[in-house]
């Protein structure tokens, strides 16, 4: 059985991480995530993501992101099993933030 994660419009994301209740990770490679970056995010490779244990506190969501969503679908079943607590992914990933008309963090 196929694990799915709960899809988050940008708004809403931005509406978590201004509140401080979720924390947003980039699974793209660092050069990926160097040009362009959802502002906030962290980098969390999902080459490497298993070998480093996630540093979440208790009670926060965390919301995964790719460039448009497409690897974060296809990875949700390892996404999920790092994750203790609640798991989410960012609607469109960074593409769906920009044409949201959120901050992003570029490399120019």
């Amino acid at each position: 059985m196929t694990t799915q994660l709960t899809t988050l419009k940008p708004k809403d994301v931005a509406d978590l991480l201004a509140q401080g209740q979720a924390v947003l990770l980039d699974i793209r490679d660092p050069d990926e995530f160097a040009r362009r970056h959802v502002k906030g995010a962290q980098l969390r490779p999902l080459a490497t993501l298993e070998a480093d244990p996630l540093r979440i506190a208790k009670g926060q969501k965390v919301v995964f992101t790719c460039r448009s969503g497409m690897r974060t679908a296809a990875n949700c079943e390892r996404l999920a099993a790092v994750v203790e607590g609640e798991a989410f992914v960012l609607e469109g990933g960074v593409d769906g933030w920009a044409a949201a008309g959120l901050p992003l963090a570029l490399n120019r």
